[in-house]
């Protein structure tokens, strides 16, 4: 009869400290304990699933009762009776208990009794107690006592994922260590080493796919590994994993939040349809889409946070983001990632993920050009003091028994006049907007190059409408998108007062003394 398969996760097991990957701290520390004989009494290894807490607690284990040594070594050698007996489990020395099926205080009790006869065949009694958060209140308060002042010849090591969940008592008891998730690039490391040993082709971009999809989990990539070996029979490439992972190539991703940014509806929910029928899977899409609006956030230029090297992105993506980035703020991206947070639940709820996802690809076609709040309130602001001014003048003009005489169109040459106009006007929005904010590139006949420091999409609008009325004329004005580094009339005109003899020698007179403003 044939022997039964066994799965990567088990069959490559870390077997020594030397082979556990990903956490070189809880190596160091321990191998240093070891070897300088301050072993502790207690230990509890805490971290997600999949990081090595119960290969730790074997080789501990190993260390403590090699014969290879006549004392406890940091490198098992792995072939001894006790090294063997220990990596199978059938070690009588070393128990491993699962704490979810021994949760009760007479299960500890029987431990506790036991532990006080010294080991058969290893220096050491170890207890490794898994999952040790799930066990109840009682049996946590029997092994107190025990686990502050065990037998010389007994060590407890603790085991779980819900830190949070074990007594700060049973916590101050113990040695604690939080095992890491395992980085990207390791786990891409120790994958090819294994599709090596296993006579496997491995591509990079599927390597790199599993590796991300593992989410720090050793086992949890293996198990991936596992699964795309048996679909392809051992050729394993990015479009196999894709498709297994019922994700879409980042490339596709990159190219949908393109068309989504550009606010074309139909052809998104086109693009929708191709990715859905291609097999995707639209939750999946949704998170790369999450995945895809933190990186373009931290590589905007407002603030390119982080090194943006290690994302998941090509060099030619990276530059598409990048260009990408030119035309939408900030304030853009994190409207898209609120939207799309709000979604998840109603994913995973839905019947129908098609209808869902539909109507959330037009509700970020619409969020994208929504004001933020703070320029909902100043616009209405705005607004109200308009209707205010409209107000008063129609009160004034009603009470004029005399007919009102036919405007007189304005001249406006320079950017100086112009400032003169709107001040004389009282369209006092618009001047303090444009003596204060607006940098002019150019002023000729009709037209106005500029440059807006604090980028207002309605200013151009505004203006524009209000010269029209004011001269008869139509003007086009044109934004740039970089300071020309040329002052403000606001700024011109401070300028002009500091440089006043008579100012200067005002200034002279008082100590500290500043110009706050030019009215």
């Amino acid at each position: 009869m044939e022997s039964n398969y066994t799965v990567l996760a088990r069959k490559y097991r870390s077997q020594d400290f030397k082979s556990l990957i990903g956490q070189d701290v809880l190596v160091k520390t321990l191998t240093t304990a070891i070897n300088t004989s301050r072993i502790a009494h207690a230990y509890i290894f805490t971290g997600i699933r999949g990081t090595g807490k119960t290969s730790t607690a074997r080789i501990l284990a190993k260390a403590l009762n090699c014969l290879s040594s006549d004392r406890a070594t940091a490198t098992p050698c792995g072939t001894c009776e006790n090294c063997r007996a220990i990596a199978a489990g059938q070690h009588i020395d070393v128990m491993e208990i699962d704490a979810a099926s021994h949760t009760g205080v007479d299960n500890m009790r029987d431990i506790l009794d036991a532990a006080q006869y010294r080991p058969t065949n290893g220096r050491y009694k170890v207890y490794i107690i898994d999952e040790v958060h799930m066990l109840s209140t009682s049996a946590f308060n029997a092994l107190l006592k025990t686990l502050e002042e065990p037998p010389a010849h007994v060590i407890f090591i603790l085991a779980t994922t819900e830190i949070r969940k074990v007594p700060v008592t049973i916590l101050s008891r113990c040695q604690r260590f939080d095992l890491v998730r395992v980085p990207v690039e390791t786990l891409k490391k120790h994958f090819a080493w294994i599709a090596q040993q296993e006579q496997v082709n491995l591509t990079d971009g599927a390597n790199e796919l599993l590796a991300r999809a593992a989410d720090g989990s050793v086992r949890d990539g293996l198990s991936l590994l596992d699964q795309a070996i048996a679909q392809t029979g051992g050729n394993v490439d990015e479009a196999a994993v894709l498709d297994m992972l019922k994700r879409a190539d980042r490339g596709v991703v990159v190219d949908f939040m393109k068309i989504l940014l550009s606010g074309d509806t139909a052809a998104a929910l086109e693009r929708v349809d191709a990715i859905y029928n291609n097999g995707a899977d639209l939750s999946m899409l949704l998170t790369d889409m999450m995945e895809w609006t933190h990186w373009a956030t931290r590589m905007h230029p407002a603030f390119h946070a982080g090194d943006v090297v290690n994302s998941p992105y090509t060099a030619d993506q990276r530059d598409q983001i990048h260009n990408i980035n030119t035309r939408i703020t900030v304030n853009t991206l994190s409207r898209i990632w609120q939207v799309m947070v709000a979604a998840v639940p109603e994913m995973q709820a839905t019947n129908n993920q098609k209808q869902c996802f539909d109507m959330l690809v037009v509700r970020l076609m619409h969020i994208a050009d929504m004001p933020s709040i703070p320029e909902i309130i100043k616009q209405q602001e705005s607004e109200n003091r308009v209707r205010d001014v409209k107000n008063i003048l129609a009160d004034r003009i009603g009470q004029s028994a005399a007919a009102p005489a036919a405007p007189v169109k304005k001249t406006i040459s320079n950017q100086s006049e112009l400032a003169t106009a709107l001040q004389e006007a009282k369209e006092i929005l618009l001047y303090s907007y444009f003596t204060g904010n607006i940098e002019i590139v150019e002023f000729s006949d009709c037209k106005i190059k500029y440059f807006d420091r604090k980028g207002d999409n309605d200013f151009s609008h505004k203006l524009s409408s209000w010269m029209f009325n004011a001269t008869g004329k139509n003007w086009v004005l044109e934004r740039v998108m970089e300071s020309a580094n040329v002052q403000t009339v606001s700024e011109q005109k401070q300028q002009e007062l500091i440089a006043d003899p008579l100012v200067a020698s005002a200034m002279d007179l008082f100590a500290d003394a500043e110009i706050v403003g030019v009215k």
